[in-house]
Order: C-alpha cells, then sequence, then structure tokens
C-alpha cells in the first residue's frame, strides 16, 4: 500500500515523502475500507502541509494529504448494509486520502452513478459542496438586496461553479482574473458576466464602472493576502467580504480594514465545517452535487492526470497559473500496491 505522507509543515515538494506499507487498514463498525483510485489536489491540501502565514504549527506525527477522491468499497466493516464490496463511492471528509486506500464512516462515502466517470466522481464533492455553502453565505449577506458581487480567481474550478449559477439564479456578478488571456477564456463562457484582468492598473476602477453607486455588496475571495485591502475598499458601505481561500502571497493587516468606519463584514467560510449541518441538509447538499456530476459534468474539468507516485510534478503542475482545471492523483485499478491478492 502506498502512502503520500509529511511529518513538519514546509514546501510540499520538499516535505512530502511517499511510504510502501505492506499492510492495509481494517474498517471497524460502521466503516468500509476503500480502495482509491483517483484523489483531486486542492489548494487547501497544500495549505494543509504548508500551513498559513500566522497559523500555530500541526502537532508532530506523520500525516496524510486530502480529504475527496473516488475509489472502489474492498470490504465492510459490521452494521454496514448500504454498501457492498465492488461498488464505486465517492468520498468526502476523509482525511489520507492520498493514500491507497482508506478506512471511511459509510455515511461518507457516496454512490457514484453509472453515468458518472471515475475522474468526475473525484470531483463531485467538496467544490459542489462549497458552492452550496458560498450561494447560503451570498444570499445572507446580500439580505434579500439585488446588488452586484465580486468574486476573484474566476477562472479556477469553484470560480467557474460560483458563474454558472449566477447565470441560472439572475445573479449579478462581476469576475475578476489574474491575466488578459484568463479573462478571455471567462468571458467565452459566461459572456453576460463582465470580466477584469487585475494586471490592468486601473483593474479597480473597470469594477466601480461595473457595479454603480455605491460600489459591490458582496466579495466572493479565495485570493485573500495583500489583495484583501483592495477589494475592501471597492465594497459597500456595510457590505460583505467572504473569505474562503488564501492563494496569494503576503498578508493584510486586519486594522488596515475600514470595518468600523464603513460598517464591513468580513466573514470566513471553510468546507471542513460543512460536516456542522443538520444529516437532512447534508443529504440534500449530496444530492444537489450528485444531480451537477450527472448534468453538467463539464464544471468538473480535470487539468491532468498523474499516478500517486508523481505527486511533486504532479504538485508542481496544479500550481500553474494558466491551468484549467484540477489536477487528478490515480492509482492503477488492477494494482495491489504491495499487497497480496484479496
Amino acid at each position: 500500500m502506498r502512502t503520500v505522507e509529511y511529518t513538519r509543515q514546509g514546501e510540499a515538494v520538499q516535505v512530502l515523502t511517499l511510504r510502501e506499507e505492506r499492510h492495509r487498514p481494517t474498517p471497524g463498525v460502521g466503516e468500509v475500507l476503500v480502495r482509491m483510485l483517483v484523489r483531486p489536489i486542492h489548494p487547501g491540501d497544500l495549505v494543509g502541509v504548508e500551513g498559513l502565514p500566522g497559523q500555530p504549527e500541526q502537532q508532530s506525527g506523520a500525516r496524510t494529504p486530502g480529504v475527496e477522491g473516488m475509489g472502489v468499497v474492498e470490504s465492510v466493516g459490521a452494521d454496514v448494509r448500504t454498501l457492498r464490496p465492488g461498488q464505486r463511492v465517492a468520498v468526502f471528509p476523509a482525511p489520507g486520502t492520498w493514500s491507497d486506500f482508506v478506512v471511511v464512516p459509510a455515511d461518507l462515502a457516496v454512490p457514484v452513478p453509472a453515468e458518472v466517470s471515475d475522474e468526475t466522481a473525484a470531483l463531485m464533492l467538496v467544490n459542489p459542496l462549497t458552492l452550496c455553502m458560498l450561494y447560503r453565505a451570498i444570499e445572507k449577506a446580500l439580505r434579500g438586496q439585488t446588488g452586484p458581487v465580486l468574486q476573484t480567481a474566476a477562472g479556477s474550478s469553484i470560480g467557474r461553479l460560483v458563474s454558472a449559477a449566477a447565470v441560472r439564479h439572475d445573479l449579478q456578478l462581476i469576475n475578476l482574473v489574474r491575466s488578459t488571456s484568463g479573462a478571455e477564456k471567462v468571458r467565452t463562457l459566461y459572456p453576460s458576466q463582465p470580466v477584469i484582468a487585475t494586471c490592468d492598473d486601473d483593474w479597480q476602477g473597470q469594477v466601480r464602472r461595473h457595479a454603480g453607486e455605491p460600489g459591490v455588496h458582496v466579495v466572493l475571495d479565495c485570493v485573500g493576502g495583500a489583495m484583501t485591502q483592495d477589494l475592501a475598499e471597492l465594497l459597500a458601505d456595510g457590505g460583505t467580504l467572504i473569505s474562503y481561500g488564501h492563494l496569494s502571497s503576503g498578508t493584510t493587516p486586519f486594522e488596515a480594514l475600514p470595518l468600523m468606519a464603513r460598517e464591513l463584514t468580513v466573514r470566513g467560510v471553510s468546507i471542513l465545517h460543512w460536516m456542522s449541518r443538520t444529516p437532512r441538509e447534508r443529504a440534500e447538499d449530496v444530492a444537489f452535487a450528485q444531480d451537477l456530476a450527472q448534468s453538467t459534468p463539464d464544471l468538473l474539468d480535470v487539468a491532468a492526470s498523474y499516478d500517486l507516485a508523481d505527486f511533486k510534478p504532479a504538485i508542481e503542475h496544479a500550481r500553474r497559473p494558466a491551468k484549467s482545471g484540477t489536477v487528478l492523483l490515480t492509482t492503477p485499478q488492477t494494482a495491489d500496491s504491495g499487497n497480496e491478492a484479496a
């Protein structure tokens, strides 16, 4: 069994190593053992390995990245009635998916519809569920208003999901991307939405012209860093900045934001808190994710696939600025990864 792991935080390609084990884990009561076949490289996976400025170092001990992926049920523990060996499943949250095998609670292994490919299934949960959480946060921040929403990294996987949802729900969305070439790509996909490249010297002025007075009501930001202050300046008084990522370097001091003078709100959204929703609410979100994977799989596009052992070039690919789609780590379905045949 192959496992990618790290024992200290640091640059991912430097601290991650591949380890071989002879024995597979064993599922307990209410759990299933999943032979992982495909797992994505999400920005959050790398943040977990490298940490964020100002955050304490994780506790010592070997840890394996990854919280999502697709695989096949290898065996089931006692009291598992809903799943069977050989069944394709998508898993989340399942810490440690950058391994050939992972044990997860049976209720967190979602059956994959027959018409959904393995690659799409590997991306079926985290980003669509994040979309659900972001959209609820936007609705709460708008408080029934119809003002413009500004989103950063519009060309990212989640950015495309937000844009598609905005078209469907008639949300007034303004998109930010890094480059002029990226702006052209997003305009082609969503011609009704303004797209602005932050490489332009007057990008803030362009946002103001599209937003009108008094400004944008909500900023949906996964870039963070030094850009946060610029984004806060674009908010209307009483507006909300929703932060759900940290793709940029640098930081913005909290006291540099005009929170009190302009009554701004800063809110964080993390997929890691999705489990706090009720079982019924989670079931509704998962049903939405399954339907999206079946109806619009092109929204869950893949940039490239690498074998699990090639995680270093895969990480480098995942960080390319012009990348479109998500980079996947795969395990051949027939591979036994150092174990005797089941």
